[in-house]
């Protein structure tokens, strides 16, 4: 079975645990929980890696093509097409397109999932591998590489409130009134 295949249906993309995280990383993100046609983003963003051989190389970076075609059969349109080709920061990046809403709360899941959990489904499935491997930490054991993800997830997290959302008046920025220059 191919690493992308176990990572679904066991791993850290499990179909049955990781949409949960991601809906909980939204709420948490976007201060409101997703509609019922993000909601089906969210399930099936990632179910493009069955299949792969790997993760993080070629054939993993394409994972976000399988979501898109799920969501064209099913009929939702376009812009929820964009919203699971752009969560990932390698295809927007290729694409040469800004990642959609659905990419930040995807790598803040982590921060939902009991690291002993998170390592336990990552390893069995095999792709801790290829992460740490990957990784600054590749000299160092899984744990302090999920430790540091970690880390880099909780910097993103604060990047983006500082730059989104306004802790005044508790709106996005966009929309608010109370800081110069907004």
């Amino acid at each position: 079975m191919k690493v992308g295949t176990k990572s679904i249906l066991f791993g850290v993309h499990a179909f049955w645990w990781h949409p949960i995280t991601v809906a909980l990383a939204w709420r948490r993100v976007w201060h409101e929980w997703p509609d019922w046609r993000e909601l089906v983003a969210i399930f099936v963003h990632d179910l493009g890696y069955w299949g792969r051989d790997n993760m993080d190389g070629v054939e993993g970076k394409l994972h976000p093509v399988g979501g898109a075609k799920i969501i064209r059969w099913l009929g939702l349109g376009e812009e929820l097409q964009r919203l699971v080709l752009l969560h990932s920061q390698s295809f927007a990046d290729a694409a040469k397109q800004p990642v959609s809403r659905l990419f930040l709360p995807d790598k803040v899941s982590v921060l939902y999932d009991p690291s002993w959990f998170y390592l336990l489904r990552a390893v069995l499935s095999g792709e801790i591998d290829e992460y740490v491997m990957n990784s600054p930490m590749r000299f160092h054991g899984a744990d302090v590489w999920l430790r540091w993800y970690q880390a880099r997830v909780w910097e993103w997290l604060y990047a983006h409130d500082r730059r989104y959302w306004c802790p005044d008046c508790e709106t996005i920025r966009a929309g608010c009134n109370c800081s110069p220059g907004n």
